[in-house]
């Protein structure tokens, strides 16, 4: 019995320190700590810290679908073929839309670092590029790109010549008589004087072709834009004067804008150009003067019926006898859902000179339109 109970024993003290082994053989992790994305609210709504870093990232857009007839913008509407009998007709001019947005904020040193891209991507019809109109997608657009230390900007972004004056009203059509070529790479600083003063300096480089001139310089000589502004509670007043160096012409614009009442602002704007060496070419146009002749104006206001419905109106003209009239409601359905009806005017005025024929493209002399959006912001 003592001999059986002690191989009884050593069995069990065996078992007892195998499983003890066993047990000490299993290793169970510590969990992660769980890292949450936090709210950054120094730069306004919807930016979050980026998860690690001091940088606050917010990241927007929109979804846009447009719908027009008839003879809208400053071309002659959307033409297309009848696909039996092949007879020149027009169609409606449809695109859709969809706009990334995003916008970074960091605290340094050396002021704030910025950032602001936006990419926008289209599908709809190319409004007589192809016989038949076909509807695909279009180029993708790289709007905006730009970095932001302090005062300091430099990347792509609109001319200085439009963004520190301002657009021209509340309306989709708002360049039925251009006022600027818009998008160029810039190196370009803002200064903020206080008490209402600021004032811009912009190295660009342009884009685009204006009857022939080009936009974007041909050495190593820079466009120059400067701008001085006044802000009050009652509104402003801006200048903002530009050098072309290809022409060596001269451009500005200034600008006045009012809030009448809480319901009511208006604005007016006048732009000048000289020629430069554009007339040594034969040209009418270029970056900085995309309007016809010397001078052109803007004009039109905003009234809101409440707070989610407004009528906005523009009133336009220049030098060569061109005038346009846009006029829409802006009704936000639900926060963040705008659908806006617009009626769209232009007078050509140099219809039929072949000598010196219009810049509009319209073949007609006085053309009529409609459009109307439906924009989701997010």
């Amino acid at each position: 019995m003592n001999i059986k109970s002690l191989l009884l024993g050593s069995a069990a003290a065996l078992i007892a320190v195998s499983g003890a082994r066993a047990a000490d053989a299993v290793t169970v992790a510590e969990p992660e700590p769980a890292e949450y994305v936090k709210i950054c609210d120094v730069y306004g709504a919807g930016y979050f810290y980026i998860p690690g870093t001091e940088t606050c990232l917010r990241i927007g857009g929109y979804v846009r679908y447009d719908a027009a007839g008839g003879d809208i913008g400053s071309f002659d509407g959307a033409r297309t073929s009848d696909v039996v009998t092949g007879k020149d007709q027009g169609t409606w001019f449809k695109n859709t839309r969809f706009t990334l947005k995003t916008w970074t904020g960091q605290e340094t040193e050396l002021g704030t670092l910025k950032t602001y891209t936006e990419m926008r991507m289209n599908f709809g019809n190319r409004n007589g590029d192809f016989e038949y109109n076909e509807a695909g997608n279009k180029t993708f657009d790289l709007h905006f790109a730009w970095v932001q230390l302090g005062g300091l900007r430099v990347g792509l972004d609109e001319s200085a010549f439009d963004t520190f004056v301002g657009y021209a009203g509340n309306v989709i059509n708002d360049t039925l008589v251009p006022y600027g070529g818009f998008q160029t790479n810039e190196i370009q600083y803002y200064f903020d004087a206080g008490n209402g003063f600021s004032a811009v300096v912009s190295l660009e480089e342009g884009s685009g072709r204006y009857d022939g001139a080009i936009g974007t310089i041909d050495s190593y000589v820079p466009h120059v834009v400067g701008g001085v502004k006044y802000t009050q509670g009652w509104g402003d007043i801006v200048g903002v004067v530009a050098y072309d160096s290809n022409y060596e012409n001269v451009s500005g614009k200034v600008r006045l804008d009012v809030n009448v009442t809480n319901e009511l602002s208006l604005f007016g704007m006048f732009g000048y150009g000289s020629d430069g060496k554009l007339g040594d070419v034969g040209l009418a146009r270029s970056f900085y003067k995309p309007w016809g002749g010397h001078w052109a104006f803007w004009a039109g206001g905003t009234y809101k019926f409440s707070d989610k419905a407004s009528f906005n109106l523009q009133v336009s003209g220049d030098q060569f006898k061109n005038y346009g009239i846009a006029a829409n409601v802006a009704y936000t359905v639900v926060p963040g859902l705008t659908i806006t009806p617009e009626v769209d005017f232009l007078h050509n005025g140099r219809f039929g000179d072949l000598d010196n024929s219009n810049w509009t493209g319209a073949t007609k002399k006085n053309s009529v339109g409609g459009i109307i959006r439906f924009q989701r912001d997010f």
